[in-house]
């Protein structure tokens, strides 16, 4: 694993984009961008990285406010089309002409938005537990917590808050939830704190109530899809990843239920990981 960064220009001059890179730049093999959650890191895909850098040259970057990427100063900016820019840059940095995708809840939109542009260099799209319907009450639950900003004595600690308000990740080993608190977090006085801007809350919370529909945006989807949802989740519910499959020709999205996982599968099970391998390398 290598920790890198790369300049991207906005509205506030340059600021730096943080990524993990695994498994080199070895010619023939094919890149895999790998996209985190609201309030979470690219650091959550470190075990599934590994797993699959034998193959794949697994990209996982930080997104603006998260892990180790600097900080927006306008918290309005915290939205879709500052992180679709972002990743246009990182593609760019990587010289490929070509990507796959995998994206959690908020990276799996971003990737279903950058599958949608002209000349789109997504070539293969997994979208961990997200889809073009978002349940509202799901939303609510979110908003509820995002931007909270507890203060650790230890990572122990955070630890036990990571167990519990990430146990839908599913049955993550003891050394797996000590690697995601402590990724997780960063030192401030005191102890420790999350590692993510609080500002992101503002606009996730100023966002209108219920439900979200982005069928339109499902329906110009052209590249294959791999859906995968914990059969507990709450934000994408199982008549969603049905219709989801149902409305694409056939073969062209292929749906997966993760048992005992809400939202969203931590893909961190050695099941989970050969299941996104094996429809990577399909074809």
């Amino acid at each position: 694993m290598k920790q890198r960064w790369l300049p991207v220009l906005g509205t506030q001059g340059f600021r730096q984009l943080a990524y993990t890179e695994w498994g080199g730049e070895a010619s023939g093999k094919r890149t895999l961008i790998c996209v985190h959650g609201l309030t979470r890191t690219g650091r959550d895909f470190d075990v599934l990285a590994e797993a699959l850098s034998d193959q794949f040259r697994v990209i996982c970057p930080d997104v603006a406010g998260r892990g180790q990427s600097d900080w927006l100063v306008d918290a309005a900016l915290y939205d879709f089309p500052v992180y679709l820019s972002d990743m246009a840059a990182l593609i760019a940095r990587l010289d490929v002409e070509e990507v796959d995708w995998l994206g959690t809840s908020m990276g799996g939109l971003i990737g279903l938005f950058m599958a949608v542009q002209a000349n789109t260099p997504i070539r293969r799209l997994i979208l961990n537990d997200v889809g073009p319907k978002l349940e509202g009450s799901a939303l609510a639950r979110i908003a509820s917590y995002v931007g909270y900003r507890p203060l650790f004595p230890d990572i122990a600690s955070a630890e036990m808050h990571f167990r519990q308000v990430h146990a839908p990740f599913g049955s993550l080993t003891d050394k797996q939830w000590r690697h995601l608190a402590e990724t997780s977090l960063r030192p401030v006085p005191g102890g420790f704190e999350f590692h993510y801007d609080p500002k992101i809350a503002q606009r996730f919370k100023d966002a209108p109530a219920g439900d979200v529909d982005l069928w339109p945006v499902w329906h110009m989807v052209g590249c294959p899809v791999l859906a995968i949802r914990g059969e507990a989740s709450d934000l994408l519910d199982a008549q969603t990843l049905g219709q989801m499959k149902s409305s694409k020709p056939e073969g062209r999205c292929q749906i997966h239920e993760i048992p005992g996982c809400g939202h969203a599968p931590g893909l961190m099970d050695v099941a989970q990981i050969g299941l996104i391998r094996d429809w990577l390398l399909s074809a």
